[in-house]
This record gives C-alpha cells, structure tokens and sequence, in this order.
C-alpha cells in the first residue's frame, strides 16, 4: 500500500467513526400488546383475573384508587445527543368495580403528552430579597436583645 492509500483509508475510517455518533436511535418503553388482546377487553364480562390473564400485569396502579389500571407504551426516537421525541403513544386505563368486574376501558394516544418548559434557573420564593451584606451584617445589633425570639416570659433577660 502506498502512503496515499494509507491516508485515505484512515481518513475514510475517521469518518465513519466519527458519523458513527449521528446515527438515530430509537426505543420502545413500557407494555408491549396485541391490539386484539387489548381490544379483547369488555366492560361487564371481564374482571381483575380474567384481564391480567389476557393482558399480564398492569404497568402500574391508580395511586389514589387500586381499581384502576394502566397499560403503558411508549415509542421513541432520538438524534445523537438530543432530547427523545415520541413517535407514538397510548395509555389503556381499566377501571374495575368495588367487585372486580371491569367497569370502563378507555385508550388514549399521543395527544396527552405535555411539553413542560421551566422558566428560568432560579425557584421563586415568598419573602425579602435580602443582599449579601444584608444578610451577612443584617443581625448586627439584634443579638441579645429581650424581646427577640427565643426569650420567654418568666426567661431573667
């Protein structure tokens, strides 16, 4: 091999290696179903056992009411080391009586999904802004004083 070869092969592998990076990722998270399965699913005629049978155990639980549970999917896709964007989405909620009879099915999609941005670096507080030498030399004079916080009533200051 001759040293130009040499060079463009390494430029050549540099490349890849380096585009290697770029390339787009995709995931999938949460329950993987069949919707045949998931449509399977009738208010009245299933009940807790008859659902986890068909469907496995739910993704999670309602936290404020345990009869209400959730099958979870999520598919994603991602460009190197930006933020993962959803591709596709879709929530089953099934809603069990005080008997475990399922009461409601209801499927959502990718509609729900909020985009939050916070606003700024700082948390808002309630109260002074104080500077730093306020609060450095703020209690210059306040020490020791009787009726400050800390003393009671039968206290001898």
């Amino acid at each position: 091999m001759s040293k130009s070869q040499i060079m463009i092969l390494g430029t050549l592998v540099t490349t890849l290696v380096m585009t290697s990076g770029c390339t787009r990722l995709r995931a999938h998270q949460g329950y993987i179903g069949d919707q045949t399965l998931l449509a399977s699913v009738q208010p009245g005629v299933d009940n807790k056992e008859s659902v986890q049978a068909s469907l496995g155990r739910p993704t999670f639980v309602g936290q404020f009411d345990a009869n209400d549970w959730y099958y979870y999917a999520r598919d994603t896709r991602q460009l190197a080391f930006a933020q993962p964007n959803a591709t596709a989405q879709f929530v089953l909620k099934v809603r069990f009586d005080q008997s475990g009879n399922v009461a409601s099915v209801s499927q959502t999609g990718k509609e729900l999904i909020a985009n939050i941005s916070p606003v700024g670096d700082k948390t808002p507080t309630l109260g002074r802004n104080k500077s730093f030498f306020e609060e450095v030399f703020g209690n210059i004079g306040s020490v020791g004083a009787g009726s400050g916080q800390g003393s009671t009533p039968n206290s001898p200051n």
